[in-house]
């Protein structure tokens, strides 16, 4: 297990300046697409508190972002998930107290974690796990979250749901935690779709019940003839017209990335099509504390052993050239499970 980070001293001074690593855009490829800075310590005011990062995990959404700051090519700091330490909060902040343990995937419209102090709205932060490392901690959150709320939230699921659910990009970080939460928390029977012999064996090792190839329509339409009732998916672009033929009437869909064009071969069905995006409640909702409590159970589940930490690829130290390292792996999107990048 990665060795903790001691908390801060109630009432330590702080220093004045922080490193971080910017982001200008544009492909790995390019001299200074991910670089070493240093930005003045923010100061947390309202419902914020300050968080010393520990780690950090990186996801799609970081390539997909750092993609697309070379239109504009104002650099930004990136990073969603995060472990670490509240070091001061704001006047507002009642969740939380300088020394707490926390962990959280922050939100798309303010500065990432990819830095050594980090403001986050305390309403989407949870006390982290206590039986797991850092880097285990790190992988959590924003796959968590997502999974959590594509299952009850938009599938509204619970502990008495049945039927067949189908995971599309089950090897995934999402689609990891999408088995492991529809196992432990409702009676439904998952088909994995994975292809290489690793990825089957590692949603197998999730608690996949099933798994079929990349051209899945065939064989989930063998294992469950009168059609899937749910599907997840990852990797839509390419798969709706597969997806038609294996839903049942009536089916539901949760996806989390671009269709990729029409998804008109699913109205002959009547397929509910929902889009889950775990930043619109941060963006739009930001008193709500749904998330906040929604990883504190997350952490409950993972100290309780009935959920196990996605982590597959642990890096150090968090820097440009660390972080490099991660959006490569990331970038290539045949990543099983999460990579994460600890500070020492």
């Amino acid at each position: 297990m990665t060795e903790r980070i001691a908390s801060p001293v109630q009432g330590a001074a702080l220093p004045e300046t922080m490193t971080a690593i910017a982001a200008p855009g544009g492909p790995l490829s390019q001299i200074g697409s991910l670089t070493d800075i240093e930005l003045p310590t923010p100061t947390p005011a309202g419902h914020d508190i300050l968080v010393q990062i520990d780690a950090v995990s990186v996801n799609p959404v970081d390539v997909k972002v750092r993609g697309r700051r070379a239109a504009s090519g104002t650099p930004r700091v990136l990073g969603y998930d995060a472990v670490g330490t509240v070091v001061a909060t704001g006047e507002g902040a009642r969740r939380f107290a300088v020394g707490d343990r926390v962990f959280y995937a922050g939100q798309i419209d303010r500065s990432g974690t990819n830095a050594q102090f980090h403001l986050v709205n305390e309403n989407i932060v949870g006390r982290a796990p206590g039986s797991v490392s850092v880097a285990e901690a790190a992988a959590m959150p924003l796959t968590a979250i997502t999974a959590w709320e594509a299952l009850f939230d938009r599938l509204r699921l619970g502990a008495d749901s049945e039927g067949v659910l189908l995971v599309i990009g089950a090897a995934g970080g999402v689609g990891s935690l999408i088995i492991q939460l529809a196992k432990a928390l409702t009676r439904l029977t998952v088909i994995a779709v994975a292809s290489r012999p690793d990825s089957v064996a590692w949603v197998t090792d999730m608690g996949a019940d099933h798994v079929v190839g990349r051209d899945f329509a065939r064989e989930v339409a063998r294992i469950a003839p009168d059609g899937v009732d749910y599907v997840f998916t990852s990797f839509t672009p390419g798969n709706v017209d597969a997806i038609a033929k294996v839903i049942r009437p009536r089916g539901e869909v949760v996806s989390i990335d671009e269709s990729g064009g029409s998804i008109d071969a699913l109205k002959g069905k009547s397929v509910t099509w929902h889009w889950e995006l775990m930043f619109t409640r941060p963006i739009h909702e930001p008193e709500d504390a749904f998330q906040h409590e929604l990883l504190t159970r997350v952490a409950q589940l993972l100290d309780d052993g009935v959920l196990r930490s996605t982590l597959t690829t642990s890096l150090g130290p968090l820097d440009a050239a660390t972080l490099r390292r991660a959006h490569e792996l990331v970038e290539t999107s045949q990543t099983i499970g999460k990579v994460v990048v600890a500070r020492d």
